[in-house]
């Protein structure tokens, strides 16, 4: 348990009873606690529930996921590092399994960039049938929503100044932000996205999850990913490219 704690620092005494019983012991949450307690390990703070948000109308804010690849979002997260030079990291969540799909490190990042990250990722997972964004420039831009557009994809926007009703994504940024970039320094872009990928396989294959009753990620039964069709597949590819091209002739013309 110890041992477990000081490798996982961050990680509750639930979290660590559930990797207790992955690795064969039999024991239930409340003897770890007490043994927790005992060892004079931090015990997580309780919080009071927060009640759901509403519509004026009594409708749900934001639409819930049923299954992989039905709702991702995205959303950025932005740090410095230890010269004082800005960057920021892209982020993409599968809401219902909770998979980070990817964190895209760069020092600066506009939709070709967004479009540059997001295009691997089809061809890897499949499509969603939704993609969730705050309304960000990079987001609202018309090349990326023509993008969208092409392979099949609904975008969905929060509303403007409600960063809750892009919850699942603002949660994952909050503990990347608690685990990785508040106990890191970084000295270039390179460091930190070999950090953040390193602890992207934990989160994605070790972490137990509240939200999937302490199961990783990939204890989650999967649906057939929708893959992209060979025609939407070449019509992506050339926009894609075609996309690239003018966003660095605009550069060069600037």
């Amino acid at each position: 348990m110890v041992r477990l704690a000081k490798q996982y620092g961050r990680y509750g005494y639930r979290k660590i009873a559930e990797l207790l019983r992955i690795e064969g012991w039999q024991v239930n949450h409340k003897k770890v606690e007490r043994l927790w307690r005992e060892e004079g390990l931090q015990i997580p703070q309780r919080h009071r529930k927060r009640k759901r948000l509403y519509h004026k109308d009594s409708s749900v804010i934001r639409l819930r996921p049923r299954y992989r690849n039905h709702i991702w979002s995205i959303d950025f997260v932005h740090d410095k590092l230890t010269s004082g030079r800005p960057y920021k990291m892209l982020t993409v969540l599968d809401e219902y399994t909770r998979e980070a799909l990817c964190v895209a490190v760069r020092t600066r990042m506009g939709n070709a960039g967004v479009l540059e990250a997001l295009y691997p990722l089809f061809l890897k997972h499949g499509k969603p049938e939704f993609i969730r964004s705050d309304n960000g420039p990079e987001f609202i831009a018309e090349n990326f929503q023509t993008w969208l557009t092409k392979v099949g994809i609904k975008p969905i926007r929060i509303y403007p100044g409600s960063p809750w009703e892009n919850g699942y994504n603002e949660r994952f940024n909050g503990t990347l932000r608690r685990e990785v970039l508040n106990a890191e320094w970084f000295t270039s872009i390179k460091q930190a996205q070999v950090v953040i990928e390193t602890w992207l396989k934990q989160y994605n294959h070790i972490r137990p999850h509240q939200a999937l009753n302490l199961k990783v990620v990939g204890q989650i039964q999967l649906t057939k990913p929708k893959i992209i069709t060979l025609i939407q597949y070449v019509d992506v590819f050339f926009f894609f490219k075609e996309t690239k091209i003018l966003n660095r002739v605009g550069k060069i013309a600037t």
